[in-house]
């Protein structure tokens, strides 16, 4: 079982209805009215509520910023592929998703997360062999991303290359690279592949790119952390799509 902390967090996993709830705890004097939808949908799925003092929540929680709700649910299943090519022939716009190699810290994967549901990203791949974030720490920063984005872990290429051969592009997002992420048509069917900051894109990866972008940056400039790099390429990506409409 895991937890989830916080109002956003646990409401979005309601409406989700991907998890199985044990319980939901709730702090002893809470305004009712401001947790009425939550309350509203657990009664409605049978999730039990328990009030609780704000000690006991404070000892099981991660921080101080539960807000006073905190509930013990099953995993977030995560989307097989067989599954997201089967979402994939059932959309109505060309495919764009987000592939992520090499992300460690849980609250940057959030963060990018939330950003892929701002920018109408269908999917979210994580190349990883084992999943070992804490959904705490994804969950908070994702802002409720966590529950509405499809996450599919893989942990070899095969997957992606089932991805291309139904018409998709890979785009690797590397440093130093001649076209930038304002030269290539992002418009088309999309796989945006971005490596984290220690290693970025493994040769693997980079072997099955069909092309390569890049973040024009000022020279000597920083670099960017996965989540901003993230935020920059998918917000390109969703302009030039409402350019199109």
């Amino acid at each position: 079982m895991e937890q989830l902390e916080g109002q956003q967090s646990v409401l979005a996993a309601l409406r989700a209805r991907q998890r199985k709830f044990d319980v939901i705890l709730v702090r002893h004097g809470i305004h009712q009215s401001a947790i009425s939808e939550l309350l509203e949908i657990a009664a409605a799925t049978g999730v039990p509520i328990r009030y609780v003092d704000v000690s006991e929540l404070n000892a099981i929680a991660h921080g101080a910023s539960h807000g006073g709700v905190i509930a013990i649910c099953s995993a977030k299943p995560r989307m097989t592929i067989e599954q997201l090519l089967q979402m994939l022939d059932t959309l109505k716009q060309l495919p764009l998703m987000l592939l992520l190699e090499g992300v460690e810290d849980a609250r940057n994967l959030g963060f990018t997360l939330r950003s892929a549901d701002a920018m109408s990203f269908h999917a979210v791949l994580i190349k990883k062999h084992l999943w070992d974030f804490d959904a705490v720490e994804v969950a908070r920063p994702a802002s409720g991303a966590y529950e509405r984005m499809p996450l599919v872990q893989v942990d070899e290429i095969s997957p992606l290359k089932q991805l291309q051969r139904r018409g998709i592009r890979i785009v690797g997002c590397l440093a130093n690279v001649k076209q930038t992420i304002y030269d290539v048509d992002l418009k088309l069917a999309t796989l945006l592949a971005i490596g984290g900051e220690k290693r970025g894109l493994s040769g693997a990866v980079r072997e099955i790119c069909d092309q390569f972008v890049t973040i024009p940056t000022r020279e000597g400039g920083s670099s960017l952390s996965l989540s901003h790099a993230g935020a920059i390429v998918m917000a390109e990506a969703m302009r030039q799509r409402r350019l199109e409409r």
